[in-house]
């Protein structure tokens, strides 16, 4: 039986870096965000977004998405709203590709908001990425090229750290990206133990 593990971090945490590392060792990855991007191009979700959101997010029926991000980081009932509709669609999505990783041991799910949205619950294993503040909005500005006002409200809209670490199995410190992947080679370690003991 296939385990899944739950990966996620705040914002310029670095966590498509570590699933990176660890699909480089095998694993299957599945980047919730960028499928999400995806299935928010499908006709389905789209006239559910129209619904929802009006047509000022929409140019010439290309959804803006950076329209709708400024709605949704500004306003909690709102993105609730929007991940209402998102999030069923990405759950569905994941199940049927689970189905074709039947053979792998482990598959990591990757996305940002898996506590604040509860699916955690549905993962064997959760590991979080976690950086300082100030390197996690460093490599924010750098990569959105977007004002540290604005990667401000968006961590104000994320759990914290602390909450993070809570909640989780493992804890990748991801200041240091070398370290980092030391601590990635040991919790693979520790899967493997634990594979061969179940």
């Amino acid at each position: 039986m296939t385990k899944t593990i739950g990966l996620t971090g705040g914002i310029g945490s670095g966590k498509t870096t570590i699933a990176s590392y660890f699909q480089s060792k095998g694993i299957p990855i599945y980047i919730a965000d960028d499928e999400a991007r995806k299935i928010m191009q499908s006709s389905v979700v789209i006239q559910a977004i129209k619904e929802n959101f009006g047509e000022t997010v929409f140019d010439k029926g290309i959804l803006i998405r950076q329209a709708l991000a400024e709605i949704v980081f500004n306003d909690a009932s709102k993105l609730e709203q929007l991940n209402a509709i998102i999030h069923p669609a990405v759950k569905e999505h994941f199940k049927e590709w689970l189905t074709e990783k039947k053979d792998f041991p482990y598959v990591i799910y990757e996305a940002a908001i898996l506590f604040e949205s509860g699916s955690y619950k549905n993962f064997d294993i959760i590991i979080s990425i976690v950086a300082p503040l100030e390197l996690r909005i460093e490599r924010v500005m750098k990569r959105d090229k977007t004002s540290r006002e604005h990667i401000l409200k968006r961590i104000d809209a994320q759990w914290t750290d602390q909450q993070r670490i809570s909640k989780s199995d493992f804890v990748i410190e991801n200041s240091d990206l070398e370290k980092a992947k030391l601590k990635t080679d040991e919790i693979l370690k520790i899967l493997k133990i634990k594979q061969k003991d179940s």
